[in-house]
């Protein structure tokens, strides 16, 4: 069986700690972020090679604060009660800041996203991750579809 990629991390750099309850849910948020990120990005580059500013443009239309409100839309009924209870304490959580163009409301449930992604990943269940990720942004159906 695979490592998951945070248990790769831990052993090859020596890191102890990073259990996922032990943090505040703005900082699951703050590596939730990069998490949500760097599968959006994947995503967009399994469309094939282009531009830099073309993958950026794609990308950041993915990971706004209104897109991932849309995402929280879709898995909510996917999520069992301790995502959802993480969820809620992410979105609940009052930051210093607020995104430029985003509503408060979009902000908050960014949040939450980013604060689950962040306990998943720390948990080491990146296959979960993909999972809601892939129900939020609705991936996955064309597989099913051809089978």
């Amino acid at each position: 069986m695979e490592q998951s990629l945070i248990t790769k991390i831990k052993e090859e750099l020596h890191l102890s700690g990073l259990d996922p309850k032990n943090y505040s849910p703005l900082a699951l948020a703050y590596i939730g972020d990069a998490i949500y990120e760097i599968v959006v990005r994947t995503i967009v580059m399994s469309a094939g090679n282009m531009s830099v500013n073309k993958y950026h443009k794609k990308s950041s239309s993915m990971v706004k604060a209104s897109a991932q409100t849309a995402v929280f839309e879709k898995i909510e009924p996917y999520l069992n009660d301790e995502e959802m209870a993480v969820y809620k304490r992410g979105r609940n959580s009052k930051s210093g800041s607020v995104a430029k163009h985003a509503s408060v409301l979009d902000y908050r449930k960014a949040t939450g996203v980013e604060a689950l992604m962040g306990y998943l990943f720390l948990k080491g269940n990146m296959d979960r991750v993909i999972e809601l990720i892939g129900i939020g942004l609705e991936l996955g159906e064309e597989k099913e579809n051809e089978s």
